[in-house]
């Protein structure tokens, strides 16, 4: 979309706030993100006078996967329950909406971001190497199997931010990612903070979204990371690194 034709974003929001206005809003689909494997759309946003844009990810338009549960959308909201819950603030507001255009959905705030920047250039500059660690403590918890360079975005104020959380949580261990770099470092004291928050029982609002079983292998997770606070290295028998990259 030409950058006259954006519509404004709001000025600096609470969480909270996003989350309501992205429940509230009245949606208006504006077209389909290209390169998605499931159905994924950028919506507007209008409520009173505001309007931003998100991203949408219906249930109807996901594609059955055989090693993923359905409900990947679900997961989407449940990574960013999972960043709040750990103070990890690492994930764009995300919230399940029933009464979207094609039914059910996640919905997340849109990043405009620098679409040039992704893992790998943040990795030239060291000063971005603690929110990398950060992130990649994250995924660990997530158990995150699709870590793609690009899922990470830098905004105008070069926040970064991580997207496409749909391959996250599963019971079993499935981390692919492309952070690897910081394998057999200290994990950041923040994320073991947020460790020590989830280690024993999970907020209502997180649980809800998962099974009995992956949200015992959440907090097992947890407790694994607070008793060996040290960031993971591949498996060379495991798959680990996503496909593409970026």
């Amino acid at each position: 979309m030409p950058e006259d034709e954006r519509p404004p974003a709001p000025a600096h929001l609470t969480g909270p706030e996003w989350c309501r206005l992205l429940l509230d809003g009245e949606l208006e689909v504006e077209g389909r993100m290209p390169w998605s494997s499931n159905a994924t759309f950028l919506v507007t946003v209008r409520a009173g006078d505001l309007e931003f844009r998100a991203i949408y990810k219906p249930a109807a338009g996901e594609r059955p996967l055989w090693d993923f549960p359905t409900g990947l959308y679900r997961r989407e909201v449940a990574a960013y329950r999972l960043s709040e819950a750990t103070g990890l603030p690492l994930v764009p507001e995300t919230v399940l909406r029933e009464d979207a255009p094609f039914g059910e959905g996640s919905l997340q705030r849109f990043i405009d971001a620098d679409f040039s920047q992704h893992y790998f250039t943040l990795l030239e500059d060291e000063a971005s190497h603690d929110v990398l660690r950060s992130f990649a403590g994250f995924d660990v918890l997530a158990n995150n199997a699709d870590r793609k360079g690009g899922h990470l975005l830098v905004d105008g104020e070069g926040r970064v931010w991580g997207i496409d959380h749909g391959l996250c949580f599963h019971r079993d261990s499935k981390l692919r990612t492309v952070a690897w770099d910081f394998a057999g470092e200290p994990v950041p004291d923040a994320v073991l903070n947020g460790a020590v928050a989830i280690a024993s029982s999970l907020p209502a609002d997180l649980e809800e979204l998962l099974s009995g079983g992956e949200a015992e292998a959440l907090r097992r997770r947890a407790r694994e990371l607070l008793e060996r606070p040290v960031l993971p290295a591949p498996e060379r028998d495991e798959r680990c690194y996503p496909w593409p990259l970026v």
